[in-house]
Formats: structure tokens, C-alpha cells, sequence
């Protein structure tokens, strides 16, 4: 199995390698695009669950029905009693195919799942105190965030959850925060975690954000509107959202894998990854 923490240049490669076969998985024409409800959508979802169930975790099915049509998050816990846990997320819908041509969506959002199954496959090893993860991978998130809405309403009284990492479109560079540093992160709602987050980044070394390009205004849409965090926000839970940002290929056919940047995606999930397990 392919190392999914970066400590040196060669694991770097690896991390890369493993993130964008998962990306290449999802965004192949077989899953024609993945909108929610369609056979495509449910064939990834029987992916990851199988990845889930590989990496050792107690996985499940969550079904649900949203805008006349059936969505199944998939849920891996890691396995034991803990007081407390994390929620690790991240979508896996997609817009699908019109009139002949597949929109692939490698950055949204193949690539905060190919995120999310390298973290299943390493971080459940550093919960050995009270702190235990959930790693749900969201449907419905073209369906008005149906599923991590149902997700929290069923879970979220069984299991103490003390906090949610969202990771969406994450696998870009084509937007930079300054033009003179091409390798960075928007971490919104990171500003109560910024000397944790900091350590993280010693290794990276990435252009860290805690605003969305700067603007108020769209910080506040996609922390608190637009992303799958939204319910746990409006819940009093704390929660992060992990983005490279929008581009222009984002919800177009031109969103494919050939247009995202792999050393950089591997850098920040080595840092979403180092983050974490110093809260474990």
C-alpha cells in the first residue's frame, strides 16, 4: 500500500500517485460523471465503501431520498469506544452527463474523496486516546446538501461529535492566492486552530488562508452556505472547510484530471492529514 503521509520527496511522489488513481477511478467516462441518483453515482459509492471496508473501518450505508431520487452516503468508523469524535468529509456527486458530454469533476469533487480515502487508510492508526474519526463520503451535495443534512440528523445523536472537516476541491492550483506562490490552502473557519495548522504546514510550507480570496462576502458563502459543513455550523459544531477554490473549469467537461496539480494536492493532504492526528 502506497504511504499517504509526504515525509520526503519520494513519499511525496507516492502520496501523488495513490491521490490521482483514486481521482483517474472516479472521473472515468464508466462513472459518466457521477450526478446523484444515477448509476454512475452509485457505482462510486460501492467503491468507497469497499475502500472503507479495506482500510478496516466499521462501514455502512446511509440511505436517503432527495428530490425524488435515492442517495447513499458511506460511513466508516474507526473501530473501538472513543468519547469523542471527528467527522472527516467530503462529497462524492457529481453534475453528470448532458446531451452527450460528461462533466468529470476531478477537482469537484474527486478530489477531496481521493483525500478522504488516503486519510481513511493512515489516520485511524494515531487514535489510540479518547478521539475516534467518522469518514463520511457525502451524496446529495447537488441535492441542497441532502446528504450530510440526513448524515448529522442520524448521526449526530448517536455519536458525540465534537467537530467536522469538509475537504471540497481541493486537487487545483489554477487560482492562487498570490501569483508569486503557486502551492497554497484555504482553510475557512481555521483561524481558532492557526499555531496547530502552522505546525502542520512546516513540512509543506503551503500559502495558508483563513478567507476565501479575501472577501468576507464569499468567505461567508461557501463556509457557512454552500458547503457540507453547513449543517454542523448551524448545529454549534465546529467545523473546517479545506478548499483550493473555484476555477474555470469547475462544474464544466474541462474539469479533469490532467488539470490538477499532484505534488501540491499531496502537500495539503499531508497537512489536513497532520492536523488531525495532533488532535488525536
Amino acid at each position: 500500500m502506497l504511504s499517504c503521509m509526504a515525509s520526503s520527496a519520494g513519499a511525496g511522489a507516492q502520496t501523488a500517485d495513490e491521490l490521482m488513481t483514486e481521482v483517474r477511478f472516479l472521473t472515468d467516462p464508466a462513472r459518466q460523471g457521477r450526478a446523484f441518483g444515477s448509476p454512475g453515482c452509485s457505482a462510486s459509492s460501492f467503491y468507497i465503501f469497499r475502500q472503507f471496508r479495506n482500510a478496516g473501518l466499521r462501514t455502512s450505508f446511509q440511505s436517503f431520498e432527495s428530490l425524488g431520487k435515492a442517495g447513499h452516503n458511506v460511513i466508516g468508523v474507526t473501530p473501538g469506544w472513543f468519547r469523542r469524535y471527528i467527522v472527516v468529509g467530503a462529497y462524492f456527486d457529481g453534475v453528470g452527463c448532458f446531451d452527450g458530454v460528461c462533466y468529470p469533476g476531478a477537482d469537484a469533487n474527486a478530489s477531496g474523496v481521493a483525500a478522504l480515502l488516503c486519510m481513511a487508510r493512515t489516520l485511524p492508526a494515531s487514535c489510540k486516546g479518547d478521539v475516534g474519526l467518522i469518514f463520511v463520503a457525502f451524496d446529495g451535495h447537488g441535492a441542497s446538501l441532502s446528504g450530510s443534512r440526513v448524515f448529522l440528523e442520524r448521526y449526530g445523536e448517536e455519536y458525540p461529535i465534537d467537530m467536522m472537516v469538509n475537504m471540497e476541491l481541493i486537487g487545483s492550483a489554477l487560482e492562487p492566492l498570490d501569483p508569486g506562490r503557486p502551492e497554497y490552502l484555504i482553510a475557512l473557519g481555521g483561524e481558532e486552530h492557526v499555531h496547530a495548522l502552522g505546525r502542520a504546514n512546516l513540512g509543506p510550507g503551503l500559502d495558508l488562508s483563513f478567507r476565501y480570496y479575501g472577501s468576507d462576502n464569499f468567505t461567508d458563502l461557501f463556509y457557512r452556505r454552500i458547503g457540507d459543513q453547513r449543517w454542523f455550523l448551524e448545529a454549534g459544531i465546529p467545523s473546517l472547510m479545506f478548499t483550493s477554490g473555484i476555477t474555470d473549469n469547475t462544474n464544466k467537461p474541462g474539469d479533469t484530471p490532467e488539470t490538477l496539480a499532484p505534488q501540491t494536492f499531496a502537500k495539503r493532504v499531508s497537512l489536513i492529514s497532520a492536523w488531525i492526528s495532533s488532535m488525536l
